[in-house]
């Protein structure tokens, strides 16, 4: 991968992805997010060696949504060690983010981290002793980027009113002893720490100890053990785009995360990490446009990990 010109691949993807434009739409189950235009497209990639670069609305915020479960999941498995997976899974759901019947099914285990039920899981076991998971995944957040991050209360007032199924996926796991607190309570904190606010540019920075074993080269520390890291990355590999994971790595090929927002962040091990916005969805919630920015960019540098 360092021997292309990180520019000029973003460059070429910025006008391979055009034609893919006006496909999908945003989340509107959200309305803040129903408002962002779907034109947006931004695109950021930050190797460990230190290079940087951006293409398009790079360096404009927008709604990270879900992928600030990777922030909490790392967060509880520094705190909590293996006691994480005592609530939690790390199987494929094949279901959609906010599945229910599935999770009745288990008795109240979600099946991963990265869908709903599994990261309002860990949202109440950080709860356990934190005071302000949100405001805690916030400054972790922040702090891998070199940079302070925001929660977009508008988003999360907007996010809460309309959060029905996730107030069902919590009083079920409350029912089941999944959960520990209040399942308003749990919703509530779920919904704030989804509405942070980050640019690619950020998000490539803030998710560089995943491609570099652990360590952040942005703050000079180790992050996250570097077998933790693997797993991390596997998980990401595996459950990080939901029921469309295998056509994601069957395309894409590397460790991702995709959010309503119209985010997705992707890990090339050793290598990079790559953040791309765009905010029309398809039926499975994940930017049509950062798909194939990222299907392009891998096919460019070939840089997939399979």
């Amino acid at each position: 991968m360092d021997e292309f010109s990180i520019a000029d691949v973003l460059a070429e993807v910025a006008v391979l992805v055009k034609p893919h434009f006006g496909k999908g739409r945003p989340a509107d189950y959200i309305p803040q997010l129903a408002s962002v235009p779907p034109g947006k497209f931004g695109m950021a990639v930050r190797l460990v060696s230190g290079e940087e670069a951006v293409v398009g609305d790079a360096d404009e915020g927008f709604s990270v949504q879900s992928i600030t479960k990777i922030f909490s999941l790392g967060l509880a498995l520094n705190r909590f060690g293996d006691e994480v997976w005592t609530r939690v899974g790390k199987e494929p759901s094949g279901t959609p983010f906010n599945h229910l019947s599935q999770l009745e099914a288990e008795e109240g285990v979600p099946r991963n981290p990265f869908i709903n039920a599994g990261a309002m899981a860990i949202c109440d076991q950080l709860m356990d002793v934190f005071k302000d998971p949100p405001a805690l995944v916030r400054g972790f957040a922040g702090f891998l980027a070199g940079e302070k991050a925001e929660i977009d209360e508008a988003v999360a007032a907007s996010e809460l009113a309309n959060a029905w199924q996730n107030r069902a996926i919590a009083n079920l796991m409350r029912g089941k002893g999944t959960i520990n607190h209040d399942p308003e309570a749990v919703v509530a904190a779920y919904c704030r720490q989804c509405a942070l606010t980050m640019s690619c540019r950020q998000l490539a920075r803030a998710m560089l100890p995943l491609a570099a074993g652990g360590f952040s080269p942005i703050v000079e520390e180790t992050i996250f053990p570097e077998r933790l890291t693997r797993r991390l990355n596997a998980l990401l590999l595996t459950c990080g785009i939901y029921d469309s994971v295998g056509s994601f790595a069957y395309r894409v090929g590397l460790p991702a995360k995709s959010g309503v927002g119209g985010g997705i962040v992707a890990i090339v091990p050793g290598k990079a990490a790559i953040a791309v916005w765009s905010p029309a969805l398809d039926r499975f919630g994940t930017s049509v446009v950062g798909t194939v920015a990222l299907e392009r960019f891998t096919q460019l540098t070939n840089c997939s990990v399979l």
